[in-house]
């Protein structure tokens, strides 16, 4: 057994770890990396990478079969194996930069062990007790499992273990109709299987309503079945044979079941008392400047009971840098943080919707909207199905909702002028090359100003005057 001491001793390697370890260690700080599992995290292993790439290998086939153009479509015959095999060569591309050689490299000292806490300023990994200045959890998440009865007695997946399955689920019933459910629903049904998904509430119920409702429908449009207010009470069954008793007592039939109903954060076997840490379930109780109630220790990323996105655990790496190696303060904001949910259309999000920015601001919001069925690269490529709206108050931006093609590229720019504070004026003189999809942001900050440029009584009457006597 042997005691290390170091600056920072980071437990967890996804993707808040690994920033910090890195941004910390080749700006010369000693640093302690712990990691259990796999390096790399949910992110890399069971959840964007894997998640991304399958719903690619479902657009290919989806793409194939649909006619356009004067091409005529034709059924793809879609290999399941084969798209898994994607998977797993696109995870392991993007392995290696995030392995234990490459941050041994840096000079991190990598320990792959858990890591539990021993006192306020110890942490026990395997044989070694690591003494550190500061502690990093960035120990993430994992699927929630709810209680429901039965559910113990059938197989199921999870997101750790869908990507893994090789033989092609005849019929795949799906309980949750959030991101990961409605994402894996797609590219399932896309990929040849039959789609049925319970919702206990509303889908998509965490984002607005205007804009989820053009992702439902094209989703129902291509056979997925979704199913509102289906609260699953009871399970049964057997592997090749599951059903699901909702609440009202419909039962639906499947051949595998998939469990997408949120996630839950890793902080059971941390033993956060022994560090005077104070923690509920939904993470680490941590300041503005994520510090613990132990100022020794910080939380990033979804452990830190925010939002659960792999960027804002890359972000949060970037706050808690600056205090840690410099002394400097930093705050962590959320009204910049954007996100999207990867079905096709694409939903992306940041800042306020519009209900909230009404709650917030009332009558003080202007909604600026443009719609893709005006977007002439839309239409070029038909992709005319949605809009960009964004919420406005006292000049800027204050929300952007985007529901259409690329939607999750596009939010950027609105992340960028929430997070510097621009105005719409910014938006609408930037230049976009013609024909592109990005064109809608221009038109969308536009929009803002049309009203006050085209019904304004003083602008005509200025420019009259102007007309009139001013020089030739």
């Amino acid at each position: 057994m042997a005691t290390i001491e170091t600056d920072i001793c980071v437990i967890g390697a996804g993707s808040g770890g690994l920033s910090v370890a890195a941004g910390a260690v080749q700006m010369g700080a000693k640093v302690v990396l712990l990691e259990g599992h796999k390096m790399g995290g949910d992110c890399l292993n069971y959840g964007c990478v894997p998640s991304k790439a399958l719903l690619a290998a479902g657009h290919k086939a989806h793409g194939t079969s649909e006619g356009a153009f004067g091409v005529a479509g034709h059924a793809p015959n879609p290999d399941y194996a084969a798209a898994k095999d994607h998977v797993h060569a696109v995870i392991a591309e993007i392995e290696p930069v995030d392995s234990q050689d490459r941050f041994e490299g840096l000079g991190v000292h990598v320990i792959r062990q858990f890591g539990r806490f021993i006192s306020e300023t110890e942490v026990q990994a395997g044989e070694d007790t690591i003494k550190a200045r500061r502690f990093v959890i960035a120990t993430g998440s994992r699927p929630f499992v709810p209680p429901i009865p039965g559910l113990a007695d059938v197989p199921y997946h999870t997101n750790e273990t869908i990507f893994d399955l090789r033989e092609r689920p005849e019929h795949l019933i799906i309980i949750g109709g959030g991101p990961i459910g409605l994402e894996m629903a797609q590219a399932h049904r896309r990929l040849g299987s039959k789609v049925t998904v319970l919702e206990g509430d509303k889908a998509m119920g965490k984002d607005d309503p205007e804009a989820a409702a053009i992702v439902l429908e094209n989703l129902r449009a291509e056979g997925i079945e979704i199913i509102e207010g289906a609260l699953a009470s009871q399970i049964s069954g057997s592997e090749g044979a599951i059903t699901v008793e909702t609440k009202d007592g419909t039962r639906y039939e499947g051949t595998h079941l998939l469990v997408a109903v949120g996630r839950q954060v890793n902080v059971d076997k941390l033993d956060l008392e022994k560090a005077g840490v104070d923690y509920d379930r939904r993470g680490v109780t941590v300041d503005a400047g994520l510090r613990s109630t132990n100022k020794r220790v910080y939380a990033v990323g979804d452990v830190a009971g925010g939002y659960q996105f792999t960027h804002v655990a890359g972000y949060h790496a970037g706050v808690i840098i600056r205090p840690m190696l410099f002394g400097l303060p930093a705050k962590a904001r959320t009204d910049h943080i954007p996100w999207a949910t990867y079905t096709s259309p694409e939903l992306a999000q940041v800042g306020l919707t519009e209900a909230q920015a009404k709650e917030k601001h009332g009558d003080g919001v202007f909604i600026a909207k443009a719609e893709f069925h005006h977007n002439d690269r839309g239409i070029a490529t038909g992709q005319t199905k949605g809009f960009a709206k964004v919420m406005v108050v006292k000049g800027r931006p204050v929300g952007a909702t985007i529901v259409g093609p690329q939607a999750g590229d596009l939010i950027q720019i609105w992340s960028m002028a929430i997070a510097n504070k621009m105005k719409m004026s910014a938006v609408a003189g930037m230049i976009a090359p013609y024909p592109t999809l990005g064109e809608i942001n221009k038109r969308a900050a536009s929009a803002y100003f049309s009203p006050k440029l085209f019904e304004s009584d003083t602008v005509k009457k200025v420019v009259r005057f102007v007309q009139r006597f001013g020089r030739p």
